[in-house]
């Protein structure tokens, strides 16, 4: 029979080879840990086996270490043995921070149930998307193919030759109403696999075929105008949230680089309503829950209309854009609360997510204590305890906090989630307290707060350091070192591209990937190039120092060497020594960051005026006309 493709619930949000020499084996084939020593930071599994995931270095992966599931990373030894065993593949995707992820684990891949069936029935490989954004990218577009929808966990069944048949994202362990359960799902594949196994082939074949079809479709001829700006504000106008600001409806993201668009655009045409676009949707998302009130830094995104309830995790490069969009603000009208904002954000980045040598830590968890936002929110008793009546009705009136709570899950706990819904002027006058007064009271309120919330149970933090993020932090911190004439911000940014050169770029000039505790590895894409050459060229604009601009050529050119489609134009995600997957392919969106190549533009176009190298304007414009 042939599977049926069952559209399911997941949440949008949006490795190396593995090292077999090294493995110990049980009876049953499964590894075991050569050191207990190396084991001292994973989870226990109830006993003394973890699976292959043990030796690598990604913290989402080694979170999955302790697993039944006989997992494999990614790497030719997987998919070798899923043509011995003649057996499909089942390819997890996820990340550390993700909360989905975090239920699919717990319901399903920790349960011996279900993975005695995924044993028997898959090859298993687990992927971190953070690390492997290029096999993401592929697999990704071949779930939105298929369901209309992507998200995190993915989950991708394919053939021994990494051509898929079935995608998702999450699955419970049980079915629920429409979506199909894991213990449901497995042994409809199975049968499937055994007795429809051509029919699986064709449709794995047809999905392949129309997948490179679209990367060959993904460029286009002739040249772009200027008129392109227009139709995007009036794309823009035609979505714009005018009661609660940002676009579209729930989810809401940030995507901060719509921001800094409009503002450039009141720039270059004085239009008054982009602007004021601009603005209120950046003061919206400020004011709102998604914005952490009391330990500062933007969370993902808000998963109703109001920016009031977050998806919880908080994501370097959200920080980053964002940092770059309020400074725009701020350049643009002059106002202080934009510069206030930017500060805000950046006290959040130095405190909590650098490391030691400079870098820039990945994430912060959405869950503590195995729930959700548990470490942001406020209960009234508490904060009663804490501050006294008088100061937590002050903190009640202005954060809006309810005694039976204000959001959706927090009903049950009685919690609230901080959040404004006027300015501190109103407030003032409400209730008959100077400006001056009410703003030193809640300043002192909210450091209280934080110092108290310090002892909490903290989320979990992504330690890994990765080249493109770091690109984007040290971009928005260099130019927050000039713009805002911080010295702070200009040494961090300094220190960090120092790190990111010592540690994660090879002697012919190819950047890696990822650093973690000492080691770095895994070939750079598209992205981490674009965005170390931005920073690099915003270290310039900062210090004047000419090496920043040298690096930053040298960079550019080994980027149009290994990226460069010099046929049809425009930059691959992957480079010409790089991995071969399914497909070469290119990205233009911008999502949750900027793509690859509308960075590149950008940094080609400034390059080519600062350096007289007109190559570099053509290259800029190439790119522009190819999409």
């Amino acid at each position: 029979m042939k599977l049926i493709l069952i559209m399911v619930f997941g949440t949008i949000i949006g490795g190396e080879g593995s090292k077999s020499n090294d493995y110990n084996y049980d009876d049953q084939g499964r590894p075991i840990t050569p050191s207990q020593e190396e084991l001292n930071t994973l989870p226990s599994n109830g006993g003394d086996l973890w699976n292959r995931l043990v030796f690598e270095g990604s913290p989402y992966l080694l979170q999955h270490a302790a697993n039944p599931v006989d997992w494999y990373p990614w790497g030719e030894e997987a998919f070798q043995r899923a043509k011995e065993l003649d057996k499909p593949v089942f390819l997890s995707i996820g990340y550390t921070t993700c909360h989905w992820c975090h239920v699919m684990e717990h319901e399903s891949f920790e349960n011996e149930e279900v993975a005695v069936l995924m044993n028997e029935t898959f090859v298993c490989i687990k992927v971190d998307r953070e690390e492997r954004p290029d096999i993401d990218n592929v697999y990704m577009e071949i779930t939105q193919m298929m369901n209309n929808r992507g998200g995190w966990p993915m989950t991708v069944i394919m053939t021994p030759d990494k051509q898929p048949f079935f995608s998702g994202t999450y699955f419970p362990k049980y079915s629920r109403g429409r979506r199909i359960g894991m213990m449901e799902l497995i042994p409809q594949v199975k049968d499937a696999w055994q007795n429809s196994r051509d029919s699986l082939k064709t449709d794995a074949a047809n999905l392949t075929a129309r997948l490179q079809r679209n990367q060959i479709n993904r460029t286009s001829e002739g040249e772009i105008s200027s008129n392109v700006l227009d139709k995007a504000f009036r794309s823009f106008q035609s979505r714009y949230d005018e009661k609660l600001g940002g676009f579209g409806r729930a989810p809401k993201f940030p995507k901060a680089h719509d921001y800094s668009f409009l503002i450039k655009y009141y720039k270059r045409t004085g239009s008054q309503q982009a602007l004021d676009m601009a603005e209120f949707s950046l003061k919206s998302m400020r004011k709102g829950g998604m914005y952490d009130q009391v330990g500062f830094g933007f969370h993902r995104y808000s998963t109703d209309a109001n920016w009031l309830v977050p998806h919880f995790e908080k994501m370097l490069y959200d920080q980053a854009i964002l940092v770059q969009a309020y400074l725009e603000a701020y350049q643009a009208t002059g106002k202080q609360y934009y510069a206030d904002v930017v500060n805000e954000i950046l006290e959040y980045v130095l405190r909590d997510m650098t490391s030691p040598e400079g870098g820039f830590y990945s994430a912060e968890d959405a869950d503590s204590e195995g729930e959700e936002g548990k470490f942001y929110v406020w209960n009234i008793t508490e904060l009663e305890t804490i501050l006294g009546k008088e100061d937590t009705d002050l903190f009640r009136e202005a954060f809006n906090l309810k005694p039976g709570g204000n959001w959706n899950e927090g009903y049950r706990h009685k919690t609230n989630i901080p959040h404004l819904k006027k300015d501190y002027t109103t407030i003032s006058r409400q209730n008959n307290i100077e400006i001056e007064t009410l703003t030193v009271r809640l300043e002192e309120i909210r450091n209280k707060l934080f110092t108290i919330r310090e002892d909490r149970v903290h989320p979990q933090k992504d330690d890994k350091i990765l080249t493109d993020w770091n690109g984007l932090m040290i971009a928005a911190m260099a130019r927050a070192g000039a713009v805002l004439n911080n010295e702070e911000y200009a040494n961090s940014a300094m220190k960090a591209m120092d790190f990111i050169l010592q540690n994660l770029q090879n002697k012919d000039g190819s950047l890696l990937k990822r650093y973690r505790k000492g080691n770095a590895g895994l070939t750079g894409v598209l992205d981490d190039y674009a965005f170390t050459i931005w920073a690099l060229i915003e270290l310039y604009h900062l210090s004047y120092d000419e090496k920043y601009i040298e690096i930053a050529m040298e960079l550019s050119e080994y980027q149009i060497d290994q990226f460069w489609d010099f046929d049809n134009h425009g930059f691959f995600f992957t480079a010409t020594s790089g991995e071969q997957l399914l497909v070469r392919s290119k990205e233009v969106y911008d999502g949750a960051i900027p793509s690859g190549n509308s960075v590149s533009a950008y940094n080609f176009i400034r390059l080519a005026r600062m350096t007289s190298r007109p190559d570099f304007e053509d290259t800029a414009f190439q790119i522009f006309n190819a999409f």
